[in-house]
């Protein structure tokens, strides 16, 4: 009898799960994805008649200008979404967590690091390296006195540099081997001789792999990455690439050698090599992928603030006026002699301003892209998973809803009425959310360090026979907007 109950039983469930199986509804079909409006394209070329190559943040601009905050275009058959306007730009990267976190499969950086590094890799991977960054910079004193001290230490070196040309032209790149070598030391636990093969031959190949990422060539074969493979387009970047990367496998070559076991962490490498004697089930710390992290940090750490140093010099050379000032504050609070500290941007409203507006101004990576990672409702759209988006920050920069004279170098964008330094929301050049810059903190410390030390000893001016205003502040073609080669005099103040 109680076999023939469990028996009953068992059918009377088999029963109900019948039921339900019949009861549920088939999963239909993905909904369509609701694209934002955009400029007709063409077969095969889509939008890009349009395009102008050493301007599409502008071009972008004009766009949204006739479409919205948000709109889409085709780059060859690939449909990809812009956001335009600190409202739409800040929606996207703040509100949607990791929806928005992924990077397009962009095809010459596919090329360069196979998925691996910090900057263009996605996912997982992507998540444990930059949490691994962010905990290795902090350890290494980045926003932190020691930090500070190494910013210090090289801005001797670059002053003693300055020296030399005694107020004679000099060239604007010089202010960037500050910076470099100071990216080189956290990385690598040792600052070069500027004189150096190694340093030399690390900045000439890193200047000219960013021009060549930003060239039509390669711009082309992002958007034809079959037709660039045939016509070789990718070739010149991939071959300096590789010395990079000669470099740097020899440099941990010899840190493997000199780095115990268990001992302290003197630089990114280091952390990287250590870590990667325990347990890897991502595969993070493969030689492959620690030599990917490394060319992210080393590209990104020295390309960036060496470029907006420059272009800080550059405008305190156009705007002596406003270089005065900054220089009368920079007397008045730490005298001839003291040094700045990071505490001391407190007490320097107007410098701190300067700089944040040089920032602001100049937009140095202006669209860099996001990716959906899953179907993502954004701006009343939904746009399928693998969508580019494109959070164009330039105008978030330039946004005339945030800004008084957005077009115009003004450092009153970031004073309130009594002169106070103002925080402004719209203030993203470091973008926002989950992908903000790894070395913001580092870039801030070094950028104020330098460029208040520079001011503090130097009046920046242009070469004999050049007005402050035929100083050519039109952006070099190159992956960032950083300016064109020119030279400044930098001539002693006491």
């Amino acid at each position: 009898m109680a076999l023939l109950l469990l028996l009953g039983l068992l059918g009377l469930l088999g029963l109900l799960g019948l039921w339900g199986l019949l009861c549920t509804p088939a999963p239909g079909p993905s909904p369509a994805p609701q694209w934002p409006p955009g400029p007709r394209p063409l077969p095969l070329l889509g939008n890009l008649p349009l395009l102008r190559a050493s301007q599409q943040d502008q071009w972008l601009l004009e766009l949204s200008e006739r479409y919205g905050p948000m709109f889409t275009v085709h780059l060859g058959s690939q449909k990809t979404v812009v956001l335009s306007g600190y409202e739409a730009v800040r929606e996207a990267l703040v509100g949607t967590g990791q929806e928005l976190a992924d990077r397009p499969p962009i095809p010459i950086f596919q090329l360069i690091q196979q998925g691996g590094g910090i900057f263009f890799s996605s996912g997982a991977r992507w998540r444990a390296a930059r949490r691994f960054t962010v905990r290795v910079l902090h350890s290494l004193g980045v926003g932190q006195g020691p930090v500070a001290g190494k910013v210090l230490q090289e801005l001797a070196s670059l002053t003693g540099k300055l020296d030399g040309f005694r107020g004679r032209p000099f060239p604007l790149a010089l202010l960037g081997w500050a910076p470099s070598n100071i990216t080189f030391t956290l990385l690598f636990g040792q600052r070069f001789d500027y004189q150096d093969p190694v340093f030399q031959s690390l900045l000439g190949l890193i200047d000219e792999v960013m021009v060549l990422l930003g060239s039509p060539s390669l711009q082309l074969f992002n958007i034809y990455p079959r037709l660039g493979i045939f016509l070789g387009l990718h070739r010149p970047v991939l071959r300096k690439i590789e010395k990079v990367r000669a470099i740097l496998k020899t440099i941990l070559e010899v840190r493997q050698r000199t780095t115990p076991r268990g001992g302290p962490i003197q630089s990114y490498v280091d952390a990287l090599i250590q870590q990667g004697q325990g347990d890897d089930h991502l595969g993070l710390f493969t030689e492959a992928n620690v030599v990917a992290c490394t060319l992210d940090m080393l590209m990104a750490g020295t390309e960036t603030t060496s470029a907006t140093l420059q272009w800080a010099a550059l405008l305190m050379a156009k705007h002596p006026d406003i270089q005065g000032r900054v220089q009368e504050e920079l007397d008045r609070v730490l005298g001839a002699g003291r040094l700045p500290k990071p505490e001391d941007q407190q007490q320097l409203p107007y410098t701190s301003a300067v700089l944040h507006e040089v920032q602001r101004y100049i937009t140095l990576l202006p669209h860099v892209p996001r990716c959906t990672a899953t179907d993502t409702q954004l701006g009343g759209y939904l746009l399928p998973k693998g969508t580019p988006v494109i959070p164009l920050l330039t105008s978030v920069l330039l946004d005339k809803t945030q800004w008084a004279t957005p077009r115009q170098f003004n450092p009153e964008h970031f004073l309130d009425s009594d002169r106070h330094f103002l925080k402004r929301p719209a203030f993203l050049p470091f973008s926002a959310g989950r992908r903000v810059c790894v070395g913001e903190s580092l870039a801030r410390t070094e950028l104020f360090l330098l460029l208040a030390g520079l001011l503090q000893r130097y009046h920046l001016q242009p070469p004999p026979g050049i007005s402050p205003a035929a100083l050519d502040t039109m952006p070099a073609l190159a992956f960032t907007m950083r300016p064109q080669a020119q030279a400044l005099c930098a001539v002693p103040r006491h």
